[in-house]
């Protein structure tokens, strides 16, 4: 059997991309005019301040929601057009805080996601049992296959949502925070297995994170929002400077190249006393 890790990709990344695009809850708008093309085969680290719309966007990259205006775009075609289920084949998405059935076992949680390939035609067969399994390999967790996903820790929680969406064989991962309540080992456990699965599959990734040192040191393309409007994109090396501190996150900061890899390291400035968060 041919592992997940050492295949080569069959095909090349589909484009994701978005024109004029925004979205928004109960006529409130949270991205306003987003254009923007997802760099295939690469990793995307989506970035900003509370509130600025990154989760928004991600979930109109899903399809979860709906455009106010604008298209997304997928191969050039409007994903508001395609079937439900061909985009199932095409993106995988992690959500911020995704819930398992209680007492379900990582394979058979992962084997969920298989789902999107079934047809009344086609059932169950030797294809899906080794997606499923190399899926479980690639994220390390074959070990775990029979223990409940409630009986697991947070990083381990999180290899196995990954390796779903490895099983459904998508071209495009979109994660949402996947770093999100894991301390700093399992973050970085985390970010080299994406990082990994990138480099190995050939997997586009988009990914909301928090911590702009680490976006900066795992992505290979950033988008900064500010108020639902992008503010800066591009490498890290051309984007992270203390203008964009200022101007994207409010605060004064020394920019330096990390130590370790070389990417640009965000050193902020003490708050003067008193001085406001807002």
């Amino acid at each position: 059997m041919t592992d997940i890790t050492d295949a080569p990709s069959t095909s090349a990344p589909a484009v994701l991309a978005t024109h004029q695009l925004r979205l928004g809850y109960g006529g409130t708008i949270v991205v306003d005019g987003v254009s923007t093309r997802i760099p295939p085969g690469r990793i995307t680290a989506i970035v900003g301040p509370n509130g600025c719309g990154k989760s928004t966007l991600l979930r109109g990259l899903a399809r979860l929601l709906d455009p106010v205006a604008g298209t997304v775009r997928l191969a050039g075609d409007d994903l508001s057009r395609l079937a439900a289920r061909t985009i199932a084949t095409e993106l995988g998405l992690l959500p911020q805080q995704p819930t398992a059935p209680d007492g379900i076992t990582v394979s058979d949680l992962v084997t969920r996601g298989r789902h999107p390939h079934q047809r009344w035609f086609r059932q169950w067969n030797r294809e899906d049992e080794r997606a499923v399994a190399q899926a479980l390999s690639a994220t390390s967790i074959i070990e775990l296959a029979d223990t409940p996903v409630d009986q697991l820790s947070g990083g381990q929680r999180q290899r196995v949502w990954i390796a779903l969406a490895l099983a459904q064989n998508p071209g495009i991962m979109l994660l949402d925070e996947p770093t999100t309540y894991l301390d700093l080992a399992h973050q970085l456990d985390i970010l080299n297995l994406l990082a990994d699965l990138n480099r190995r599959l050939d997997r586009t990734i988009v990914m909301v994170l928090h911590d702009l040192n680490m976006a900066s040191r795992y992505a290979h393309h950033l988008i900064a929002l500010r108020d639902g409007r992008i503010t800066a994109e591009g490498e890290p090396a051309d984007v992270v400077n203390p203008d964009l501190m200022r101007e994207v996150f409010g605060v004064t900061a020394t920019v330096i190249p990390d130590p370790v890899v070389g990417t640009p390291m965000v050193v902020p400035h003490p708050r003067p006393t008193g001085a406001s968060h807002g």
